[in-house]
């Protein structure tokens, strides 16, 4: 069985691999460790310190593949490629950094933009979950149909991302109780439908 180490943002994105990922994956032969980010222990750090942790895993487990599951909202400017705010340029940035000896196991990924995105892949979920007075689902509905060809195309303002979209309009919103319980509910192949970047991501750790 192969070994995949996935570095999370957050602990919703680690829930998220432990609830949702982990048994697919588990199926196809490929054993998944989701860990947090160890310097900020949840949240994003600077891209020397992301790729020290990288490249530490790399080097003390030669047979184990590491990837990233990271938003490309807020992401530090020291990124590589950065400054041209496109996600495919990063990550190949960031794979170029990596040791050359290493890079081979290292599968770059960011969320774009965030990924909140994903509980946009389902109303009748977020309609099961909070209650008619508690969320604005008129507004909420409203950008399901303006988005509804690729939810990871809702936009990264400071005031439009999915994250403030999704607290704006529902009062008890929380991403650590709410983001990977609703995703679970939603369904992997519903939001790989829905989300072709991260559909592509994983059809490339399928081929490990």
């Amino acid at each position: 069985m192969k070994r995949l180490i996935i570095i999370c943002e957050g602990e919703t994105e680690q829930q998220f691999c432990d609830d949702v990922l982990y048994k697919y994956f588990f199926e196809k032969e490929i054993l998944i460790q989701s860990l947090i980010i160890k310097k900020s222990k949840g949240g994003i750090v600077s891209w020397q310190s992301l790729k020290t942790q990288i490249q530490n895993h790399l080097k003390q487990e030669k047979d184990v593949f590491v990837t990233t599951l990271i938003d490309l909202y807020a992401l530090p400017n020291d990124y590589p490629n950065s400054e041209k705010n496109n996600v495919e340029d990063i990550e190949n940035g960031m794979r170029a950094g990596i040791d050359t000896k290493l890079s081979q196991r290292f599968i770059p990924y960011i969320q774009k933009y965030e990924f909140e995105c994903f509980i946009f892949c389902s109303i009748d979920v977020l309609k099961q979950n909070f209650k008619q007075e508690e969320a604005k689902f008129d507004f909420l509905e409203k950008t399901l149909k303006e988005f509804k060809d690729n939810p990871e195309d809702i936009n990264n303002s400071p005031h439009t991302a999915p994250s403030k979209r999704l607290k704006t309009n529902i009062k008890s919103y929380n991403k650590i109780v709410y983001g990977a319980c609703l995703t679970y509910e939603i369904g992997l192949q519903n939001i790989r439908n829905k989300c072709p970047r991260f559909n592509n991501w994983l059809e490339t750790l399928e081929k490990l």
